[in-house]
């Protein structure tokens, strides 16, 4: 599968941003939904949940889904198969976010698209967990 084409410093820029909304966030701690927003959140991101069958997950308030949010969002960080990413692309894309992020494994080229004709950078098939280690340890 196919990545974006930006630039380890685009993708340093990109991480510098620290407020995400992390749709499909798990309460399973073995799955990536789960540890890779957990591990962020260690790293001094702003996580906003959203799972709307969880009350909280890691001790913050869980949103029923993005259009719950208030805030400004800078990143919007995506695990669904990439089968089902569209209609979330096109509710985050109403939250105007800097940054739509689909994590590895996920690629939808409609959505993508989407995206980047709403002015929003798209990230799509790498996992911001490894890209903070890999760049920014």
């Amino acid at each position: 599968m196919e990545k974006d084409n930006y630039t380890d410093d685009e993708i340093k820029e990109i991480l510098s941003l620290k407020k995400v909304a992390v749709i499909g966030m798990s309460q399973h701690q073995n799955k990536a939904a789960h540890y890779v927003p957990k591990y962020l959140s260690e790293n001094n991101y702003e996580i906003l949940p959203i799972n709307p069958s969880a009350n909280e997950i890691l001790g913050k308030k869980c949103f029923e889904s993005i259009s719950h949010i208030k805030e400004k969002i800078d990143i919007v960080d995506v695990f669904r198969p990439s089968e089902k990413v569209l209609p979330f692309v096109k509710e985050a894309i109403l939250k105007n976010p800097k940054v739509i992020w689909l994590q590895e494994g996920i690629h939808n080229e409609e959505a993508e698209e989407l995206a980047r004709k709403a002015g929003i950078k798209i990230v799509f098939n790498r996992c911001m967990l490894a890209e903070h280690q890999r760049l920014c340890k």
